[in-house]
């Protein structure tokens, strides 16, 4: 009779202890589950930040993207009439993306030093670019996109030197310090006037190879006068355009003058010392 009490006694706590046991592992088969979902999630949260992280639009990406289409708006210059004008579609685009990345600058507070230079390299391609066409064509002279050349050499020159003493292109450490040069150079209306230039010339252009030039004619036959008038229209421009692009210029080399001294101060003092030590 004892025996038979203990018996039932140890199955009982066996079918108890399974119970337990079963609970258990339900509950870590739970946590496990919840676990993996928590993981799923995870990875998934990080999925979509990294695909909003490449979609966020930058300065520099803007900048590359208006490089792409300015290089598409050049290269279908001069095949067709149609593709003229697309080109000039194009340009204005171009020039719309110029504006974009400077506002994203302000507005998200992502203005750096690399940044604004790499601004004024997407601005010296485009430049360089489109004079460099229409005077292999021979719509303007050759003079000048070698005038652009030469003034982006000369004051990018002068920017590195500023950027090499510790100089920015902006705030109380910028490299202009007078008035009149900031607001020539840096100011909201210098640049706009500077950009609305640049597109009227490049349009005005474009839209004359497209409607006087070329196998197929939108205009048709024009007459001697109304083609000078043309023409005289699209030297004024440029030259407008090349005149306004030197004047902007003329604060950077007028007080980046004195970094090319202190520079070339600095190598000759260096020099002697050298030689001193020798």
């Amino acid at each position: 009779m004892a025996g038979k009490q203990r018996q039932l006694a140890a199955k009982a706590g066996r079918a108890e202890g399974a119970g337990i046991i079963g609970e258990l592992q339900a509950i870590e088969q739970q946590r496990v589950i919840r676990a993996r979902g928590g993981t799923v999630l995870a990875l998934c949260w990080s999925v979509r930040r990294t695909r909003q992280v490449l979609m966020v639009w930058t300065p520099n990406k803007v900048t590359f993207l208006r490089v792409l289409v300015g290089f598409a708006a050049v290269s279908l210059f001069g095949h067709g009439a149609w593709m003229n004008l697309l080109a000039v579609v194009l340009t204005v685009t171009s020039i719309a993306l110029d504006a974009l990345d400077g506002h994203l600058a302000r507005t998200r507070k992502m203005a750096t030093p690399v940044g604004a230079q790499i601004d004024i390299l997407g601005d010296r391609v485009i430049e360089n670019m489109y004079f460099t066409y229409f005077a292999v064509v021979g719509m303007v002279s050759l003079w000048l996109p070698m005038l652009f050349f030469a003034r982006g050499a000369v004051t990018d020159f002068l920017r590195g030197l500023a950027m090499k003493a510790g100089h920015s292109g902006w705030g109380a450490n910028a490299m202009l310090q007078t008035w009149w040069g900031r607001a020539m150079v840096g100011s909201r209306w210098s640049r706009g006037a500077y950009a609305a230039l640049k597109c009227a010339c490049f349009c005005y252009l474009g839209l004359e190879l497209a409607l006087t030039r070329g196998p197929v004619l939108l205009m048709g036959p024009m007459t001697v006068d109304a083609h000078a008038a043309i023409r005289a229209g699209a030297h004024v421009l440029a030259w407008l355009t090349a005149g306004f692009c030197v004047v902007r210029g003329l604060p950077v080399l007028v007080e980046g003058w004195k970094f090319l001294a202190g520079s070339l101060t600095g190598g000759a003092s260096s020099r002697v010392m050298r030689g001193g030590a020798g």
